[in-house]
């Protein structure tokens, strides 16, 4: 049986990837932070879940050792920064550095952790994008540079670990608690629903195509 750790799985795109990726016949692994819904999550899903935040790396640490065999890391935990989303002449540094721990520093670490059980199965590593790492949004930029950052450590992860596919994917706006906090609850409700994401991104993982950026729109 396939071997899946994926963050943030509580609820958004975490968790209806792995909702399909148990319908699949994945064995899964979960995390997130908040306890309630991540526990309720993998009761439902028949996984293992244990609750934490990924740039804790005592957290990270217990991960790694729950999972000593892995085919596939889904860095899909995020934060989004202040809100109302401020502009960079505004942007409190010290929220900014949380939020490069948490979206930049946290996956890598996890990854660093992890590497040694994906490399054992040939696996996968799936880091979870946005637009906002190539476009330029007013209010967005601390959180388009997490993700740009994260972008360019999985295009060097890439180069470095051949062996490990390594594929960053903007999943596009979708109906989560994150875009409605960004931009209102009115407007999210009129995104797709992350469950067509995670159906795309199924797709990507069984077809294991070489590494490198997707968007939704490519995946179809």
């Amino acid at each position: 049986m396939k071997q899946a750790l994926i963050t943030g799985a509580s609820r958004g795109l975490g968790l209806a990837l792995a909702r399909a990726l148990a319908a699949d016949g994945w064995s899964l692994l979960l995390t997130a932070r908040g306890e309630e819904d991540l526990f309720s999550a993998a009761f439902d899903l028949d996984a293992r879940a244990i609750a934490g935040d990924v740039a804790d790396p005592a957290h990270v640490a217990r991960l790694a050792e729950a999972a000593p065999e892995l085919d596939l890391l889904v860095n899909n935990a995020s934060g989004l920064g202040p809100t109302p989303m401020p502009r960079l002449a505004d942007y409190p540094l010290d929220e900014l550095r949380a939020l490069v721990e948490a979206n930049v520093v946290g996956p890598l670490g996890l990854v660093q952790a992890t590497l040694p059980a994906l490399r054992k199965r040939r696996g996968a590593i799936l880091n979870v994008s946005s637009d906002a790492a190539v476009e330029a949004y007013e209010g967005w930029g601390g959180y388009g540079a997490t993700k740009a950052a994260l972008d360019q450590i999985s295009n060097v992860l890439a180069a470095e670990e051949p062996d490990v596919a390594v594929w960053w994917v903007d999943p596009g706006e979708m109906n989560t608690r994150m875009l409605a906090a960004a931009i209102g609850e009115q407007e999210a409700g009129e995104a797709p629903p992350p469950e067509s994401v995670a159906a795309a991104l199924l797709r990507l993982v069984a077809s294991r195509p070489a590494s490198g950026r997707f968007t939704r729109g490519e995946l179809g």
